[in-house]
């Protein structure tokens, strides 16, 4: 069970920088939440959870729309099916679709859309292929409608239904879900957009209903906690470490390509490129996902840590440098940390 150990001031940079750009972003609200060596050592809420009079406080059970990192559920959903032979990483993704014979599908396989080395993507209504697999890096849709089908089709149960008997119900998180925005109860913090975004959709590719991810700033950060103990949870082996560790580690085909590595969706820290969404003080073998509102999750395994922040704003303002944000937060990260193992170390010494 994880300790409240609460060293705030030694991630007070990090506060910083979460609230200065939820200022920047124009958020409402936000939070902060790292657990470091199996202690919550920062959690903290501010703001509201939208913009109206009398709008409630953020607080520990406000859940936020996460947009994209809900691929670090996909990615799990797929590695749970290929520990449990329902396919392979390699198998060409044509046995399992029914339009196989398009030619865009052409050598594409598992591992490529779980990598975005698919070289898939919709043009006037059409599939087509940019590149040949494994040839190159594009962050694009196809992949995550055809992951999530293939799933469906093979194991005979949703993203959803996976997670939710896997992990949600074990753990009992209570402030996990798929909702429609349309629908809100009173603990959903209001996603804010411009009225003229063009990209603000409801998915139904995790379940099939039209709905998004709404996680708790805590809940988010012990789904990262699991993956940074491999499986482990309170000393137990609840999830097959193979699991875990198929889906953080790099698995794009060729990785002297100068891209983005990624797991099982998951971005991992390989080198040093300007391109990279993780920091360059963030160290080799770390992994994030970054969504649409701002939201991100980390995994320091080095420094035996995971960090979450939460934002509600859909897109970036004008003027946002989203991606040297978000390096500058992992950095700032990392650098606190260093700070509590430095202490940490004083207390053993006396």
């Amino acid at each position: 069970m994880l300790i409240k150990n609460d060293d705030t001031n030694l991630f007070e940079d990090v506060h910083a920088h979460v609230k200065e750009s939820a200022e920047n972003l124009g958020s409402s609200g936000g939070a902060l939440f790292i657990i470091q060596n199996d202690k919550i050592v920062t959690e903290s809420y501010f703001g509201k959870q939208s913009h109206a009079k009398r709008a409630r406080d953020v607080q520990a059970d406000s859940q936020f729309h996460i947009a994209s990192v809900r691929k670090a559920y996909i990615g799990f959903a797929a590695s749970y099916s290929i520990y449990n032979g329902y396919f392979s990483i390699d198998d060409p993704i044509r046995k399992f679709v029914e339009d196989s014979h398009l030619s865009a599908y052409e050598g594409v396989t598992i591992r490529h859309l779980l990598t975005h080395t698919h070289g898939l993507r919709i043009v006037d209504g059409n599939l087509i292929s940019e590149y040949k697999p494994g040839e190159s890096w594009a962050y694009r849709g196809p992949s995550i409608d055809l992951l999530t089908t293939i799933i469906k089709k093979t194991t005979g149960q949703s993203v959803a239904d996976i997670v939710k008997e896997q992990v949600f119900e074990p753990l009992g998180f209570q402030s996990t879900e798929w909702i429609k925005m349309s629908q809100p109860h009173s603990k959903i913090v209001d996603t804010i957009r411009d009225a003229d975004n063009p990209y603000w959709t409801e998915t139904d590719v995790v379940d099939g209903s039209g709905m998004n991810m709404y996680v708790s700033a805590k809940e988010l950060a012990l789904w990262g906690y699991l993956h940074l103990k491999e499986g482990k949870w309170r000393g137990k082996q609840l999830i097959p470490r193979e699991i875990i560790q198929m889906a953080t580690s790099i698995q794009t085909p060729n990785p002297r390509l100068p891209i983005h590595k990624n797991g099982f969706l998951w971005f991992v820290k390989d080198t040093n490129h300007s391109f990279n969404q993780i920091g360059d003080k963030v160290p080799k073998d770390s992994y994030q996902l970054l969504g649409y509102t701002n939201v991100a999750l980390l995994v320091i395994p080095e420094e035996n840590l995971v960090a979450v922040r939460m934002f509600n704003r859909y897109g970036s303002s004008q003027g946002f440098d989203y991606l040297n944000n978000i390096r500058a937060f992992g950095d700032i990260v990392y650098e606190s940390s260093k700070k509590q193992v430095h202490l940490n170390n004083s207390r053993y010494s006396k």
